[in-house]
């Protein structure tokens, strides 16, 4: 794969993450409770989910303008991610009622991870234009 085709497919894969993070968690909440929301019933905790998922969505698709200039976002996107994924893998694993999570939002998030950190070029990656000041993916 040639750098601007990764970093292409990096771009793509910001927007449609972040569009499913601002527009789609809501919706799969509902559709689909038990691979997507937490515990029984009304819970505050759900909402503060999808508004701090919602915002990483828009600075994602924001980010996806410039992904070399976002890498700090990426990478937060990509460890959070990933270590929330390992957290509710755990507590799916340890209460019953919640094992419908190790088919939705566990996997996701693994793979929004994977994702991002294998199409994020790194520092041997990037290269300075010459004289320019205008950063590429080499």
């Amino acid at each position: 794969m040639t750098s601007q085709t990764r970093l292409t497919a990096l771009r793509y894969v910001m927007i449609v993450t972040g569009a499913i993070f601002a527009f789609g968690l809501y919706p799969l909440t509902q559709l689909w409770a038990s691979g997507w929301s937490w515990g029984v019933g009304h819970s505050h905790y759900q909402m503060m989910i999808v508004g701090v998922y919602g915002t990483l969505g828009l600075c994602l698709i924001a980010g996806a303008r410039d992904p070399i200039d976002a890498r700090s976002l990426i990478w937060f996107t990509v460890w959070s991610s990933a270590l929330h994924s390992a957290i509710m893998a755990f507590q799916a694993l340890s209460d019953p009622a919640e094992r419908g999570h190790l088919f939705g939002d566990v996997p996701a998030l693994l793979l929004v991870a994977v994702a991002l950190g294998v199409l994020t070029p790194r520092g041997a990656q990037l290269s300075v234009r010459n004289g320019q000041g205008v950063r590429q993916a080499a």
